[in-house]
C-alpha cells in the first residue's frame, strides 16, 4: 500500500512531501520520542507522531521512512514543511489520538 492510498483511505491532510506519495509503506512505528524512532523503526515505516518540529524530518529521512503522519490536528512547523518538500519525505495529519490511527492504518496494512 502507498503513502497515497493510505491518505486517501483514512482521509488524511496532505501538507507536503507530495514527491513520495507513490512510495510503498511496510510498517508502521508510533512514538513521539525521537531516539526511540531513530532505535527502533523499520526503513518503510509510516511515522505516526505529534511531534511538528524539524527534528522529525532528521530522523525520517536518516531511517528512510514512508511518511509521517501528524494527529490530534497538530500542523508541521514551517521549516518542517520546506524540508519534507525538499526531501519528498509526505508530512499527512490527521485529527485522531495516536491510538486510534495507529489501530487504523495497521488493520489497512494486514
Amino acid at each position: 500500500m502507498t503513502v497515497e492510498q493510505i491518505s486517501q483511505q483514512l482521509n488524511l491532510t496532505v501538507f507536503g512531501g507530495n514527491k513520495g506519495l507513490n512510495t510503498e509503506i511496510t510498517g508502521g512505528y508510533t512514538s513521539d520520542l525521537l531516539s526511540d524512532v531513530m532505535g527502533f523503526a523499520a526503513v518503510g515505516s509510516v511515522w505516526i507522531t505529534l511531534q511538528t518540529h524539524k527534528n522529525v524530518m532528521a530522523i525520517a529521512s536518516l531511517k528512510d521512512l514512508a511518511a509521517i503522519v501528524l494527529v490530534k490536528g497538530f500542523t508541521p512547523d514551517p521549516d518542517t514543511l520546506a524540508q519534507a518538500n525538499e526531501e519528498g519525505i509526505p508530512i499527512l495529519g490527521s485529527k485522531e489520538q495516536s491510538f486510534e490511527l495507529s489501530a487504523k492504518i495497521y488493520n489497512l496494512l494486514n
